[in-house]
């Protein structure tokens, strides 16, 4: 199945405690279904000082589902995302513009 969402996508979360906030897409993955988002779904994380690094409470990005993102258009507008071909290359573009992203 065709990505919908790519690594370098603005998106606006759709549910869960950040509902409304924006971010790029860092790192996708289609196996599990999620996604992590930068400054998204952060928490914290308790790491016990080594001799390379320093300890202490760590804020770390936590995957999200991706049926809880929204792609954002170019007038800054969640959209679905569809499949057309144009020529013989498939390409993604958004439902409310129709543009090709």
């Amino acid at each position: 199945m065709a990505a919908k969402l790519k690594k370098g996508d603005k998106v606006v979360v759709l549910a869960g405690k950040d509902k409304g906030k924006q971010g790029e897409i860092t790192q996708v993955m289609p196996k599990d279904g999620k996604a992590i988002v930068d400054g998204i779904n952060i928490a914290i994380r308790h790491t016990k000082q080594t001799q390379t690094s320093q300890g202490g409470r760590i804020p770390k990005a936590v995957p999200i589902d991706l049926s809880n993102l929204a792609l954002l258009d170019k007038n800054g507008k969640p959209t679905r995302v569809g499949f057309k071909m144009e020529g013989d290359k498939k390409v993604r573009f958004a439902k409310t513009t129709g543009d090709v992203i």
